[in-house]
Order: structure tokens, then sequence, then C-alpha cells
């Protein structure tokens, strides 16, 4: 008979409730890529599992495995820098679809405009407008200031409306031509 302690049960019975949800803000932090957002989770949850009895004093146990989560994403960029896409002179083949993204899913345009983001900036965004996080939350997750948050949130914007402008006519040069 497996014996375990009553942190391992409670740490299973969390990790049983929340992966799912972990893997889902992983996704849109890593910009779709799911290996990494798979990676990224493990790494939160191994971080945690030793981390326990800070996890749960924790004024904000929500607030504290965001912060851990954004810190393993900036910890893998900073580590993988090799790992990083190089551009190419050819695009990859692949099925164009007119199908409308799954409910939760992004499309392709702002999944790559996402991608583009500096990692920090992408987490701003994720937990302000994915997740419908106020500025002090947001701020807790990043480990910044409001004012960074703010800033970085109003960048991130004006980025994501350039590219998928420029996607846009892009688009529709494409279609006149």
């Amino acid at each position: 008979m497996l014996v375990t302690s009553e942190r391992d049960q409670q740490f299973h019975d969390f990790v049983r409730a929340r992966r799912a949800g972990l893997v889902r803000t992983a996704t849109l932090l890593t910009a779709g890529d799911a290996h990494l957002a798979e990676d990224l989770v493990q790494s939160t949850l191994t971080k945690l599992y030793v981390a326990w009895p800070a996890f749960q004093r924790a004024h904000s146990p929500e607030g504290y495995v965001r912060r851990v989560l954004v810190n393993a994403l900036t910890d893998e960029r900073r580590r993988l820098w090799w790992r990083r896409e190089r551009p190419t002179a050819e695009l990859p083949d692949r099925p164009h679809t007119a199908a409308e993204p799954a409910r939760g899913e992004l499309d392709d345009g702002l999944r790559t405009a996402l991608r583009d983001l500096p990692p920090k900036m992408r987490a701003a965004v994720v937990f302000r407008y994915f997740y419908d996080l106020d500025v002090a939350e947001t701020a807790d997750a990043l480990g910044c200031s409001h004012g960074t948050v703010k800033s970085q949130t109003a960048r991130a914007l004006d980025r994501l409306r350039e590219a998928l402008q420029s996607n846009a006519l892009f688009l529709r040069q494409g279609v006149t031509q």
C-alpha cells in the first residue's frame, strides 16, 4: 500500500483540479506552442511542489501560481535561446482554410501577433484581457509595478493592432491581385 503524506495528497488534489487551466494559460503565454506550454506547466508544478508550504501560506494562491508560471517562461526563454524560431526564405506548406477558430482558440493572425511580442508584454496582455485580471493582480503575477503593467499593456496593444492591421492589408492586397 502506498503511503502518502497529507502534503502529497493536497498537492495531488491541486494538480488534478488546476492542471488543465495551467496548460491553457501556458498555451496563451507561449502564443500557442503546446509543447513549450506543457514544459512550462511541468516546471511550474515542480517548483510549486518544492515550495508547497509557501504556496499554502500565500496571501493570493492564484497570484502565486501565475507568478511561478511567468517566471518559468522567463527562465525557459533565457536558458534555451537557441530554440527560438529563425526566419526562413520559404514558408512551410500549410492547408489554408476559411474555418473559424474553435471557441477558446486563437486565430492564426492573433497567434502570430502574440508570438511576436516579448514574453513579459505577452503575459501582460494574456492576464489583463484573456483572464480579465486587474492591474494589481497582473503586476503581482509579473513581479512589477502597476505603471509597468499599464505601459507594457499599452505598447502590446499598439503592436497587436499594427500587426493585425498589416495582416489584414496583406490579405486584401493578395485577394485583389
